[in-house]
């Protein structure tokens, strides 16, 4: 009976071990991306809601650099949703076609537009559900609109984020789905907000899908997976 009262001490005292290491390893993540990156500006241009919208969904498989190259000639003849849909499609198809994707794209921009005048009185709504509804509107590009246009806490995975917490051993890489329920229970949802941002700046930066130097990636190195693989 005493032995097995010590054998469930250990594996308490083992759990909680093993628990504080996970946390202390979050913590560093924290702690070093914020002396990094302490402002984190939103990488997209933008004058509201609605135009922060337009550039996210342009955003996908785009580089914003590239999107932010393109949005000032489409929002100088539209940047409000009743100007958009006086364009025909192939006008604003013409004007995206540099960010990829341009039927698709032009088609899901004058239709949620159109959405918005009838809908919601041209007004871009705070509410993740609403914003999913919307064509060319996926999770990701509605978590983007929620939480830097309107402070609403959210944590939009991308491929960066993906990647990063998986080499961080912060989550399995099984998908972006389970990414974010990961994020999201491990990092304070008072952070979420400017931690995701912070994330993908440092991807960016320190730890690139290719040409990754392990060396100079300073949270690889004291937290990440060992004998990792590029990824």
């Amino acid at each position: 009976m005493h032995e097995f009262l010590l054998l469930i001490l250990f594996q308490d005292n083992s759990t909680t071990k093993l628990s504080m290491k996970k946390a202390e390893k979050v913590q560093f993540i924290i702690d070093e991306l914020e002396r990094i990156y302490p402002k984190t500006p939103v990488p997209l241009d933008h004058t509201d809601e609605y135009t922060l919208l337009i550039s996210v969904l342009l955003s996908a498989q785009c580089t914003d650099k590239r999107v932010n190259l393109v949005t000032p000639f489409l929002f100088e003849k539209a940047n409000n949703p009743y100007d958009m849909v006086k364009l025909q499609i192939d006008e604003i198809r013409q004007i995206i076609r540099p960010c990829g994707l341009s039927p698709k794209k032009s088609k899901a921009i004058w239709e949620l537009s159109e959405i918005l005048i009838n809908k919601y009185d041209g007004v871009v709504p705070n509410d993740m559900e609403q914003l999913e509804e919307f064509p060319g509107v996926g999770h990701k590009t509605a978590s983007v609109v929620v939480s830097q246009a309107f402070g609403v806490p959210a944590f939009p995975v991308d491929t960066h984020i993906h990647r990063l917490l998986y080499r961080w051993g912060m989550s399995n890489g099984k998908n972006v789905v389970q990414t974010e329920k990961d994020a999201k229970r491990l990092f304070p949802i008072e952070i979420w907000n400017k931690l995701h941002l912070q994330i993908i700046f440092y991807g960016r930066e320190f730890s690139q899908a290719r040409g990754w130097d392990k060396e100079k990636d300073t949270i690889q190195q004291k937290v990440g997976r060992k004998n990792l693989k590029k990824r």
